[in-house]
């Protein structure tokens, strides 16, 4: 009778979970926009689902898996925001069910595992709402290392199958965090097999690897995409940015401590006790237990590698109710006079951290830059389009009037709709090619001066990039590019001299580049 109540109450705790963790992302992914990072996978899936590919159409950074898997969702729910959002709410709702999973594999009691993964659920994705690669990548990798901790734990060889194609997704979905977690899962792998002293687990990781890599060259193959085009925009590129950053990175206390304050403070019970049975049992290094500390730490030091690297908004802050709960598991297996009141107390530090970045990312929205915005000014998206329904639209650049904003798209797209010649489009509003519902060329998937989305003047891919820019407007028979938003000429004549264009301006944050005979877009 126990069991059977049991089982109903896993049963409703998973598909509480799973509602509600789309639900808040629902919810805060409609809560205002940051165009060039809301938009980021909008019209490249649109861009996909109509023939077009990332390399061989347009330059593509980071960010393929994810443009796929929206591409899908278009496919069957159709070329609208709730799609786009729900794409990252599933995402969401799979991530919280697995750490539910993982956290009653290792024999937590049921109640605490449905508190964390509903804390989890919280920090996971709404911080950003809408599909975002650096979100994509560091939840692939958490799954693979689901999957590592799991096939360590059971010895199923399901599990050692599925860390190479999870860690794959992650790795083609961004290059970083991926690749941090790549390495310390390989490392990890190799220490296992040589403490267990069989290769059985490695060769099923690499079966499943060689697979994974085949069938990915089947696909683009298929797809049209260029080998050398992937390695030069994939591999060989994003490696000039990171090291650009690697040499300017600063160590602060409060960059590097004080701002991961609640992590740190989260994996210390499971630092003291996995410790205190390092030195009590000097055979614990061979224990299973030992490996899923270290993964946890590896993953956990990956993850603010990346975010001490990167120059977007932090995100990690989901690692706080995960690390909490493997801490409280650690508790569990040692005596303790007063366990309950201990395991009372890092719960309600949890509960309070997490709401504190609740606020700070939910309901603030910092991670798309909408702190201090006004959101009771936000206006309903379907004045754009009605593809953009449910979104409650303001932007940072517009957060005193959104209804500027609005008009200055919609006169732009009225003016587009009534261009019939060939376009290219360049802008941060990477929607309009989708509810234009027209192939408007962008050679680059978005537009920062930083270098982040494509190279820029001064980098050694820029020849390449040039290339692949006039090579899209001479297959296409291009005869204007028109530039939206706050962008410059620079994006234009960094690449192609000025004497190719006319250039008119069509009004306030709109310009037009009539094509002109050119020998350089003739050669």
């Amino acid at each position: 009778m126990i069991s059977k109540l049991l089982s109903y109450k896993n049963k409703f705790f998973i598909i509480f979970l799973f509602f509600f963790s789309i639900i808040v992302n629902q919810h805060y992914g409609n809560r205002g926009a940051f165009p060039v990072d809301s938009f980021l996978h909008f019209d490249t899936g649109y861009r996909i689902l109509s023939g077009e590919n990332p390399f061989s159409d347009f330059w593509t950074v980071s960010g393929p898996t994810v443009d796929y898997i929206q591409a899908i969702f278009f496919y069957i729910f159709g070329v609208n925001w709730n799609s786009y959002v729900l794409h990252a709410s599933l995402m969401n709702a799979l991530l919280t069910i697995s750490t539910f999973f993982v956290l009653k594999n290792f024999k937590l009691e049921v109640n605490y595992c449905f508190l964390y993964s509903l804390l989890f659920s919280i920090l996971a994705y709404p911080s950003s709402g809408t599909p975002f690669v650096d979100h994509h990548s560091a939840f692939f990798s958490l799954l693979g290392i689901y999957s590592l901790l799991l096939a360590i734990h059971n010895k199923k060889k399901i599990y050692w199958l599925l860390i190479p194609i999870l860690l794959g997704l992650a790795f083609l979905s961004k290059q970083v965090p991926a690749s941090y977690i790549i390495l310390s899962v390989v490392f990890i792998l190799i220490l296992y097999s040589l403490k267990n002293k069989t290769f059985d687990y490695l060769n099923y990781c690499l079966i499943s690897t060689i697979v994974f890599i085949f069938l990915i060259l089947v696909f683009g193959k298929i797809q049209g995409i260029k080998l050398s085009s992937f390695f030069d925009q994939y591999i060989f590129y994003p490696q000039t940015i990171g090291s650009e950053r690697l040499k300017n990175f600063n160590f602060t206390f409060a960059g590097v401590v004080d701002h991961f304050k609640f992590i740190y403070l989260a994996i210390i019970p499971l630092f003291y006790i996995y410790f205190k049975k390092i030195f009590n049992n000097k055979k614990y290094f061979k224990s299973n237990e030992f490996y899923i500390l270290l993964n946890l730490c590896f993953l956990t030091f990956s993850f603010i590698l990346h975010q001490l690297l990167t120059k977007n908004q932090t995100f990690i802050f989901f690692l706080i109710p995960l690390l909490t709960a493997f801490s409280h598991i650690s508790l569990n297996s040692i005596k303790l006079k007063s366990r309950n009141l201990i395991n009372a107390a890092i719960i309600l530090i949890c509960v309070f951290v997490v709401f504190k970045y609740h606020l700070r990312f939910n309901e603030n929205r910092k991670f798309h830059e909408l702190v201090n915005v006004n959101f009771e000014l936000s206006i309903d998206a379907q004045k754009i389009h009605r593809k953009l329904s449910r979104l409650n639209w303001i932007t940072p650049e517009f957060k005193e009037n959104p209804g500027e904003e609005i008009n200055m798209i919609n006169q732009t797209q009225f003016y587009l709709k009534k261009d019939n010649r060939n376009k290219m489009l360049l802008t941060n509003y990477t929607f309009l090619s989708a509810i234009l519902d027209e192939k408007l060329f962008s050679p680059s998937w978005a537009f920062r001066d930083d270098g982040t989305t494509h190279p820029i003047k001064g980098n050694k891919y820029v020849e390449k990039y040039k290339k692949l820019m006039i090579d899209i407007i001479k297959k296409n028979k291009i005869q204007v590019i028109y530039i939206v938003g706050t962008l410059k000429d620079k994006n234009i004549y960094d690449y192609i001299h000025k004497e190719c264009f006319e250039k008119i301006l069509v009004f306030k944050n709109v310009m037009s580049y009539e094509i002109k005979d050119c020998d350089e877009i003739k050669k």
